[in-house]
């Protein structure tokens, strides 16, 4: 690797700097308008909308020196999100950021802003221990990014390495898309004909009448080393982002599992967070046999009655009525016994019979690209290292 170079970030970027919230707070922040991009919006390899802020030209004006470009390479420097990085879609821009987040735009005549992107998702380890260094918040300053030593290739090099690891990003952006058009039609259909040509004459219930199981799940001792890293999927409510569920990023033991209040739910199951804003409400489908902690409640469609399909999209219909009935002086909860005795109907079978036929291939859509998603991560996942430590090079 004797022709890359090594050189500081700040030498190769036009740019390194955060923003600020606009006077007013979030409380001036509108429906539309300018894009400011916060935390929240960012995630590796990808952008999130949702919760997306918006301000108008004069709250722009006062961050027009944090003005987000195409190709600008965003990067969260504090709290639990520090050093998740994307690149933003040019439909959102224009664009601000908030103080939270800061902009890296680097020098196009010395380096792929693509390449410097994946420099950064493949330097996490060094970035997270950067963030620990004095802060009682994990945070990274501007100082930290600016004297990140990079490696460079040719011009014509990170571009090529760039184009391989895109090319994989680009297909997983676009199963990511094909799912939330998918969504968005199964829950159309069931807005048509559940919502707005809703029978008055249809039984009312309560969802533990739609179930077959209702229950929460828990969280083995930490302090005892043989309940966990086993082979159980154990999910906490950060894991749910409204999106099949195949792998938890903690997993327990049968020991763990047998004496905790953790219990197994069958692949299929609705998990639903009931612990504290943001996450209350947010929803999960079991993609396999599965435990989750205290903060969460499982629910099992009764097949006879609706499926899973049908109990997933009510409940994220109605998490806005839910979110209004969380309480608890601390901090917003739900519980089992609000989630049992929530209000529902009982759809005749032959109305649920036709929803089922047309909305369950979507979700069986949705879990097949979310099952490619995965391989093509995994894939993206271990080129990274080796290609932008250049033990494996590409043709130019």
């Amino acid at each position: 690797m004797i022709d890359w170079k090594e050189c500081k970030l700040s030498s190769i970027t036009a740019k390194i700097g955060s923003g600020a919230t606009p006077k007013g707070g979030e409380k001036s922040y509108k429906t539309e308008g300018i894009s400011l991009i916060r935390s929240k919006n960012i995630f590796d390899f990808y952008f999130s909308e949702e919760g997306l802020a918006y301000i108008d030209e004069g709250q722009a004006n006062e961050l027009r020196n944090v003005e987000v470009l195409e190709d600008d390479i965003l990067i969260n420097i504090t709290g639990e999100s520090v050093t998740r990085c994307c690149i933003v879609p040019r439909q959102y821009l224009p664009a601000r950021v908030n103080q939270h987040v800061s902009i890296i735009r680097p020098i196009r005549e010395l380096a792929d802003y693509r390449f410097v992107f994946y420099f950064l998702q493949s330097n996490k380890p060094e970035l997270n221990s950067m963030a620990e260094i004095g802060c009682t918040r994990r945070a990274l300053t501007k100082k930290m990014l600016e004297d990140l030593n990079i490696l460079l290739p040719s011009l014509p090099e990170q571009r090529a390495i760039a184009s391989v690891l895109s090319s994989l990003d680009d297909k997983i952006d676009l199963l990511r898309r094909q799912n939330k058009t998918l969504e968005a039609m199964a829950e159309a259909l069931f807005r048509q004909w559940f919502v707005e040509e809703k029978d008055e004459g249809w039984k009312e219930c309560t969802i533990e009448d739609l179930c077959e199981r209702i229950g929460s799940g828990g969280t083995p001792s930490t302090k005892v080393e043989e309940y966990y890293n086993g082979y159980i999927n154990w999910y906490s409510t950060k894991e749910l982002n409204d999106c099949f569920l195949f792998k938890s990023e903690k997993k327990i033991t049968l020991q763990g599992l047998e004496n905790s209040a953790a219990k197994l739910f069958p692949k299929g199951t609705v998990v639903i967070a009931i612990y504290a804003a943001p996450t209350v409400g947010r929803l999960g489908i079991l993609a396999n046999e599965s435990s989750f902690n205290q903060a969460a409640c499982g629910l099992v469609a009764n097949p006879e009655i609706c499926g899973k399909e049908f109990l997933y999209i009510y409940l994220k219909n109605e998490r806005g009525n839910l979110n209004t009935i969380a309480s608890g002086s601390a901090q917003q909860n739900l519980n089992v016994r609000k989630i049992k005795s929530y209000p529902a109907f009982k759809v005749p079978e032959d109305i649920m019979a036709r929803f089922n036929h047309i909305v369950v291939p979507l979700f069986d859509k949705i879990e097949e690209n979310s099952k490619q998603i995965r391989t093509l991560e995994k894939l993206r996942d271990s080129l990274l290292p080796k290609l932008m430590s250049g033990e494996v090079r590409v043709a130019v």
